[in-house]
């Protein structure tokens, strides 16, 4: 084999002495070496044997080792291969294709020096039909795509470009060459998208604004690639930056914020349970924080801090995830603001300092209302308008059911009190031999309606305006408590039971059932007189009250609303409801002349049943369809 360097004047066969126009020539003859130099003023040969020949001075003969590694190094520094001057064309393309194939397997496809394109060029070069130099375009081709897409998955996008130049300057009418120039630039947008969907994540745009957010390149990026693993990555990292911030927002409290957010995280990554643990931990905390919310609020009731319990009650109601509980203490700090720590509907009575216990009352619950009837009510009278709302802002508790004569006695024995018919020697009672009303000597609060001896359950009538406050007033300093007579408001309102209706049962003139003690036309008194003008086809026992709680209770759970007998409540009398309070209270005037009688009694025509009805009369007079109950205001 020869190793060249200068210029051939021939290119003679194996063993043919090559003419030299400069340079030097080292020939490889069996195991000598001939050196031979241009320079030194003719050729200089030498055996195969370490002793210089007879033409080499000793310096130059111990310089020829030397000289020799110098001319070996010389030439291992040449190109890789040379060709054999002696093969033929197709031999030293047969050579190529071998360095070819041991390059590609050597793992360099590349067109470069020694790369395996490189020798199969070279080779269809010498051998333009050569078809182991094309296959092996072809393997090398392919590899060099097969890199060139791995490029493009990494995002190596510079790579993958040189990569595909390469291809597409050897097999670039391949479907795979064009598949991959195609797939960079697909790539390289993919590349770009992902960059501003992370720049979305890192400015907060994770789920909106709608057509400019994280999630939706990323959704975009999966449908025209389900493979995306860069896409499905991103997806991932939206869903635990929203669950990070949904645990953020449950450690400052708000649990709203967090649920929204942790919805948003599940729609991201379905079935995901990333959301689901982190919703999970966030139902944990909610339920310690509300136990902790509703401990201060009972707390702060139980202390009658009202307002620190309804502030953290608005907490509570954000928190807790049951609303029966938020309703439940919302209740209770109601009624402990309004009714005492009572709820609406409780019965309760009160100790007398002096013996026994106050009459029965009844919670109610506080509402609003629309007071006096509408113009076009049938039978409506002047005074019962303008039709006007009230809202009840304080908390009352009213007897069940009118004070009774057992009730009022115990007053009289406890205090001595004369009343306004036995300071007149008189009262007004039923005549039953007239069928009419007229006065009659010695009766008073003992007496029924006929002036006969009353019964201790019955209501205590032939009592004044004056003989009722005179009550309450005691039993307020008897028991320590806001006793008083019911405001017109508060007795409207009991009276509705919260109906808006004509009548107490609703807007029909008739009642559907034998609801109290009215005018019926079956009514029959002790002589067998009947009423002139009376409810049609009612009878309910009684002419002349009845006892307490002979009728149903109303929704309210008062008795003898409906019937029985009138009574006398705080109001002073005023023509209409012109600057009347809305609130509830009660309407007095300094020494007013006449008080109000509200609700119907046992002698009514029926149009005096109507919830709305009212009458008057002076402090100080008496009758035998008037008595009275009681009110506590808390």
């Amino acid at each position: 084999m020869f190793a060249v360097s200068g210029e051939f004047a021939s290119s003679g066969k194996h063993g043919t002495k090559p003419t030299l126009s400069g340079g030097f020539v080292v020939m490889a003859l069996g195991a000598g070496v001939a050196l031979a130099s241009m320079g030194l003023g003719g050729i200089a040969h030498a055996a195969a044997q370490d002793a210089p020949p007879p033409e080499t001075t000793a310096e130059e003969a111990s310089d020829a080792p030397a000289l020799r590694r110098r001319l070996v190094d010389a030439t291992s520094q040449e190109e890789e291969w040379a060709p054999d001057l002696s093969m033929t064309p197709a031999e030293e393309a047969r050579e190529l294709v071998q360095r070819g194939d041991q390059a590609l397997a050597a793992g360099r496809p590349e067109d470069s020096a020694g790369g395996a394109i490189a020798f199969y060029s070279r080779a269809l070069t010498l051998s333009p039909n050569n078809d182991g130099a094309r296959s092996g375009i072809d393997r090398a081709v392919a590899q060099i795509v097969a890199r060139g897409e791995a490029a493009v998955a990494a995002g190596r996008f510079d790579e993958a470009a040189r990569l595909s130049a390469m291809a597409n300057r050897h097999r670039g009418q391949t479907a795979a060459a064009q598949a991959l120039s195609t797939k960079i630039s697909a790539g390289r947008e993919h590349a770009q998208q992902l960059a501003t969907a992370q720049q979305h994540i890192a400015e907060g745009r994770l789920v909106a604004p709608e057509g400019n957010n994280a999630v939706e390149i990323y959704r975009a990026l999966l449908a025209a690639d389900p493979g995306s693993a860069a896409a499905r990555s991103g997806l991932e990292q939206v869903e635990a930056a929203l669950v990070a911030q949904a645990a953020q927002a449950a450690e400052a409290g708000d649990f709203a914020a967090a649920d929204r957010l942790l919805a948003q995280a599940g729609e991201v990554v379905p079935g995901s349970s990333a959301a689901q643990d982190a919703g999970a931990r966030i139902v944990a905390q909610r339920e310690q924080r509300a136990a902790s919310i509703e401990a201060s609020i009972e707390s702060a009731i139980d202390a009658g801090d009202y307002d620190e319990a309804e502030r953290q009650l608005a907490q509570l109601d954000g928190v807790s995830l049951d609303g029966r509980n938020v309703e439940s203490l919302r209740t209770r700090l109601d009624n402990a603001r309004n009714y005492a720590n009572f709820s609406p509907g409780d019965v309760l009575t009160d100790p007398i300092a002096s013996g026994g216990e106050g009459p029965a009352l009844v919670v109610i619950p506080l509402g609003t209302f629309m007071m006096g009837s509408p113009a076009n009510e049938r039978d409506r009278t002047a005074n019962e308008g303008p039709q006007f709302q009230v809202r009840l802002s304080r908390g009352f508790a009213m007897s069940q059911t009118e004070i009774t004569v057992g009730e009022f006695r115990q007053f009289i024995n406890a205090t001595g009190y004369v009343t306004s018919a036995q300071q007149a020697g008189r009262a007004t009672v039923y005549d039953e031999s007239t069928g009419s009303i007229g006065e009659k000597t010695g009766v008073n609060w003992q007496h029924d309606h006929l002036g006969e001896r009353a019964s201790n359950d019955l209501p205590v009538i032939h009592v004044s305006w004056n003989d009722a406050k005179a009550y309450v007033d005691w039993l307020a300093r008897e028991t320590g408590q806001r006793y008083r007579l019911p405001t017109e408001a508060e007795y409207e309102y009991a009276l509705r039971a919260g109906g808006q209706t004509a009548y107490p049962w609703g807007d029909g003139a008739q009642p559907p059932r034998v609801l109290g003690n009215l005018t019926g036309d079956g009514d029959r008194s002790v002589t067998r007189r009947n009423w002139s003008n009376a409810f049609s086809d009612y009878s309910d026992g009684h002419w002349g009250p009845a006892p307490v709680r002979t009728y149903e209770a109303n929704a309210f759970g008062l008795y003898n609303m409906i019937g029985n007998t009138s009574e006398w409540v705080e109001d002073c009398w005023h023509d209409n409801y012109q600057r009347a309070p809305t609130d509830g209270s009660a309407w007095v005037n300094p020494g007013c002349a006449r008080r109000v009688i509200r609700g119907a009694s046992w002698a009514s025509a029926p149009s005096q049943v109507r919830s709305a009805f009212r009458l008057s009369a002076q402090p100080g007079s008496t009758n035998p369809r008037l008595g009275f109950r009681v009110v506590r205001e808390f």
